[in-house]
C-alpha cells in the first residue's frame, strides 16, 4: 500500500512535519517493503492555494493514505473526493508514524482539523476550528523558521554567485 507522510526530511528517520499544503517534503512509502521516495512539496510557496494544490498533487501520486498532524477544510475535500483517508500524527519520524498506522494506532481524520490558511499563520476563518496544541504550534513556527533559513541561504547564495561574476 502507497502512502504519503508530510516531513521535514528526506528519509524514513525524518521528522514529520506539523502541516500538509506548506509541507517542505513529502515521503511516499510502501508498507509493504518500506520502500520510500521523498518528494518536494510543489505547492510550498504557492501564494494561495497550496492545501489544495498539495492534496491534487497527492492525489496524482496514486497514494491510499495521508498521514499528517494538520490538514485544512480545502485539502481535506480534495482528498475525500479521490477517497484516499487522513490519519493523523502528532510528531514522530516519519518511520514511527508509519509504523503506528500500520499498527492500526493512529485516529482518521473525518474532516479538517485546522481552519483553511492555517499554514501560512495567516488570518483563520473557519468558526469552528479544533485548536492545535502548544506542542503542534511549536513544531510549526519550528518548520516555518527552518524554511525561512532555507530560503535565506539560497537568497545568500545567488547573492555571492553574482557577486563573483561582477
Amino acid at each position: 500500500m502507497k502512502i504519503v507522510v508530510t516531513a521535514e526530511g528526506k528519509d524514513l528517520e525524518a521528522q514529520t512535519s506539523p502541516r500538509f499544503g506548506r509541507c517542505e517534503i513529502y515521503i511516499f512509502v510502501e508498507t509493504e517493503t518500506m520502500a520510500f521516495q521523498p518528494r518536494p512539496n510543489p505547492a510550498m510557496a504557492a501564494p494561495g492555494g497550496a492545501g489544495v494544490q498539495a492534496a491534487q498533487f497527492i492525489v496524482e501520486q496514486g497514494v491510499e493514505a495521508v498521514l499528517t498532524t494538520n490538514v485544512g477544510p480545502n485539502a481535506m475535500e480534495v482528498l475525500k473526493a479521490a477517497n484516499i483517508p487522513v490519519y493523523l500524527i502528532n510528531g514522530g519520524t516519519v518511520r514511527q508514524v508509519v509504523e503506528a498506522y500500520q499498527a492500526g494506532q493512529l485516529e482518521r481524520a473525518m474532516g479538517a482539523n485546522v481552519q483553511d490558511h492555517a499554514g501560512m499563520g495567516g488570518r483563520r476563518r473557519n468558526p469552528s476550528p479544533s485548536v492545535p496544541s502548544r506542542k503542534q504550534e511549536i513544531g510549526a513556527l519550528r518548520t516555518k523558521a527552518a524554511d525561512l533559513r532555507q530560503q535565506l541561504a539560497e537568497v545568500m547564495t545567488a547573492i555571492e554567485k553574482l557577486e563573483k561574476e561582477s
